[in-house]
């Protein structure tokens, strides 16, 4: 006899945001309540698999440099296994699928055995946590555009539009960059840029957040001292002087330097 609840498989990528479980879209909190098998990153927030039923299988799939639970051509069998075995799966990941996540590959790969596919956008990190430090990425008069580029290509080069990048007037947003911080600073200083603004904030929007704050000159530096390291979000351009700590000190240097001086 026929199953009177067939099996009905379903994938939808759900972008989990930056880190913190707060900032999370209504419509993903809806998809994870309803996923029956959920397949999360090593930077979702565990307290986003509350948000599931009771019954769903929780499976980490997380890949760290250097740490891989999976690869991805097991991320994707497992996705397509679990779809038809279980129904509907939700693929978490950190901030938005289609930014350096991967996710397009994915469903390409669910889409080749005929399971139906959906997206939920997440709040990328590459807006997000330079935003909440109050960094805009435009401004006018200062900035007119911005543009994200990953740190390294997936054969483990430095990203050629890295060189496009330092020779821009835009905010140039990195992600995944850090172990190619020395490398990406001599590219923008080769690009005369030696004195341009940069930010660094390691674990955006958690309490452990951490940051470093300088120039292209002095950032790897400052970046020792204060011992940032990865998940980072790399922030490069004249808008980095508007950060509350940056800005407060080039106020009172504008002050001093205008301040009339005593007569002798």
């Amino acid at each position: 006899m026929a199953s009177s609840n067939p099996i009905l498989p379903k994938l939808t990528l759900v972008g989990a945001g930056p880190g913190d479980p707060d900032l999370i879209t209504v419509k993903a909190i809806k998809a994870i309540a309803d996923a029956d098998v959920i397949l999360y990153d090593a930077l979702v927030s565990k307290e986003l698999l509350n948000y599931a039923s009771s019954k769903a299988k929780k499976i980490f799939v997380g890949k760290r440099k250097g740490k891989h639970s999976l690869l991805q051509d097991e991320i994707n069998r497992l996705a397509v296994e679990k779809a038809f075995e279980n129904g509907h799966v939700v693929r978490l990941k950190g901030g938005d699928p289609f930014v350096f996540g991967r996710g397009h590959e994915e469903l390409e790969y669910a889409e080749a055995f005929g399971i139906p596919t959906f997206v939920i956008p997440g709040i990328s990190s590459s807006i997000a946590i330079p935003e909440l430090q109050k960094i805009p990425l435009t401004k006018r008069g200062i900035s007119e555009s911005f543009m994200v580029v990953t740190g390294s290509t997936a054969e483990g080069a430095i990203s050629k539009d890295l060189y496009f990048a330092a020779h821009s007037d835009s905010t140039v947003i990195i992600l995944m960059g850090m172990h190619k911080l020395f490398e990406i600073v001599q590219i923008f200083k080769r690009a005369g840029k030696i004195d341009t603004h940069i930010a660094i904030i390691q674990n955006g929007s958690l309490p452990e957040e951490n940051f470093a704050i300088g120039t292209i000159g002095s950032i790897i530096e400052i970046v020792e001292k204060n011992k940032v390291s990865s998940p980072a979000v790399i922030v490069i351009g004249e808008v980095v002087k508007l950060h509350p700590q940056l800005k407060e000190v080039l106020q009172t240097v504008m002050v001093d330097s205008n301040f009339p001086k005593r007569q002798e």
